[in-house]
């Protein structure tokens, strides 16, 4: 873009050049906030999922009764006694980033007749309703870490624009209108001494 080589231009590119450089810190600082963030949820999210894991390894020990799963009729099949209601997040401001922030996984209120089913029923629904609350974290640390990441991204292009574009951009400009400035003050000192020996010849 051309610039004026002018004294006001000047003021202008050094008015600019100050917000920049003002501005450029607190950009850097909120990208490394964002990153030390999306390490903290990312190590959070991946202990999560190791302890769904976990927990469906400990189900393992349940295959040969889960069999038993088959044999029931469709109305009291196991799924039908462990529904996810909703999933209950509140919301965190992290970096000027609005986040879900998982608080717990409601479950519809099934009843069913202990007569129905063996044994082992009351401690597999807790195993799984465990597990469904385990996905839902999973699916809201997903999305925290989703957000941020976009974020981050946004922030590092900003800080790149100014430490790469902007700021030695205004710093060329003021470079430039300065060398020109300063060409002129001496094209009119020396245009000034010719005129005065001229009148001095005279």
């Amino acid at each position: 873009m051309a610039i004026k080589l002018t004294k006001n231009e000047l003021r202008i590119q050094k008015d600019n050049l100050k917000q920049f450089e003002r501005y450029l810190p607190t950009l850097q600082l909120k990208k490394q906030q964002l990153q030390t963030v999306i390490t903290q949820v990312a190590g959070e999210l991946e202990m999560t999922e190791k302890s769904r894991i976990n927990m469906i390894g400990d189900l393992d020990d349940w295959v040969a009764v889960f069999a038993e799963n088959r044999l029931f009729e469709p109305s009291k099949k196991l799924s039908n006694l462990v529904q996810p209601d909703k999933v209950i997040c509140d919301e965190d401001n992290i970096a000027g980033v609005r986040i879900p922030v998982f608080r717990e996984l409601s479950f519809k209120d099934i009843e069913y007749n202990v007569s129905d089913y063996p044994l082992w029923v009351d401690t597999a629904v807790i195993k799984l309703r465990e597990i469904a609350r385990l996905d839902a974290l999973a699916n809201t640390l997903r999305k925290q870490v989703a957000l941020l990441e976009k974020e981050l991204r946004s922030t590092a292009q900003r800080v790149n624009l100014f430490e790469k574009v902007k700021i030695p951009e205004t710093k060329e400009n003021i470079r430039v209108i300065g060398i020109y400035l300063g060409d002129q003050q001496t094209a009119a000192v020396v245009r000034g001494k010719i005129a005065k020996k001229k009148l001095q010849g005279e």
